[in-house]
């Protein structure tokens, strides 16, 4: 139940301006030792608090696995921030400690993938860095599908190009959408050899479109994988939610989430560190009723067990929900 972070302070070694809107973060351990091991495709936690309020955003590591003396995020200024990416964009300079958390991995590459189609959007790229460092290691055969608004715009570009040159079995492909180059999903999709894997990470318009296209080609759901570090757009009807150890009640209003109307009526104390459904922090039990998941947390098998849920991002599928608060 629940995930429980372990968290280090970090100094923020190198800002570096990417595109207009991107800045590439290397952080260091404040005693200059390793930090902890990771694989390609994980995330680390950021913490920051700014005055009184406090922000929690979860940032791909793009770095190379095998390089632990550093970590390096890239983190994209939001238009419509929470505040985390603002706060790191405008209040956060080398020389700075942050505190962050030990990595998680909810995007590994398959072990059992004979081929691996990567798909990113803008910022999305980030995981693909991690894991096009772990791909060369292993001599994986791969290829990069990498689209984004514009040139100004295309992170990372060049060290993808370098990267995909010092890889045997791999190539990358680009499309800058102010030129009209378009992804052929279909064609993509469509041509994918037997034991190949996709794996999509960007805005939830180009997730949904891999997921809708592989469906459409019969691609077996085990060979989509797929992570977008926001929390979707709630929609759903009112409900209700009983704490049954608090003998509470909780009216959950359409375009709510659970979490907030717990909070909103100071009800009952709960842990949520991302809030996006990607911590595991807020899983909790589920003793009447059914979810419908919205969290990249739980494996399909969890969700379909619905013992428990992740009350930050997830829904009632009725009217009434009981939970173990």
């Amino acid at each position: 139940m629940g995930n429980t972070y372990q968290t280090l302070q970090v100094r923020v070694s190198r800002i570096e301006h990417v595109t207009p809107l991107i800045k590439r973060f290397t952080m260091e351990a404040m005693d200059g030792s390793d930090l902890p091991p990771f694989t390609g495709g994980s995330h680390v936690i950021v913490r920051m608090r700014d005055g009184e309020r406090q922000y929690s955003n979860a940032y791909s590591l793009m770095s190379s696995p095998d390089a632990l003396g550093s970590y390096q995020i890239g983190v994209r200024r939001e238009e419509k921030s929470k505040g985390g990416s603002a706060f790191l964009h405008d209040k956060v300079s080398e020389g700075d400690a942050l505190t962050i958390t030990t990595p998680n991995n909810l995007f590994a590459l398959d072990d059992g993938a004979h081929h691996h189609v990567l798909i990113a959007g803008g910022i999305g790229i980030t995981p693909f860095m991690s894991q096009m460092h772990e791909l060369r290691k292993r001599g994986a055969s791969h290829e990069l599908h990498y689209a984004f608004r514009a040139d100004e715009h295309g992170a990372f570009r060049d060290e993808l190009a370098a990267l995909t040159q010092a890889t045997s079995g791999g190539h990358v492909s680009f499309y800058v959408d102010s030129k009209g180059q378009k992804l052929d999903l279909a064609g993509l999709l469509g041509g994918m050899q037997a034991g190949a894997h996709v794996y999509v990470c960007g805005p939830a318009p180009l997730i949904d479109a891999v997921r809708t296209a592989a469906q459409a080609v019969g691609l077996d759901p085990s060979r989509v994988h797929w992570e977008q570090f926001a929390a979707p757009e709630q929609a759903g009807d009112a409900f209700t939610v009983m704490l049954a150890k608090s003998g509470k009640t909780v009216e959950v209003a359409a375009g709510e989430s659970i979490l907030k109307a717990i909070e909103r009526d100071s009800t009952v104390p709960v842990e949520c560190l991302c809030r996006e459904g990607v911590c595991g922090t807020c899983e909790t039990r589920i003793l009447e009723g059914e979810a419908v998941h919205f969290d990249q947390y739980l494996s399909d098998k969890e969700k379909a067990s619905q013992k428990t849920m992740m009350i930050c991002v997830s829904r009632a599928k009725g009217g009434k929900l009981v939970l173990d608060l």
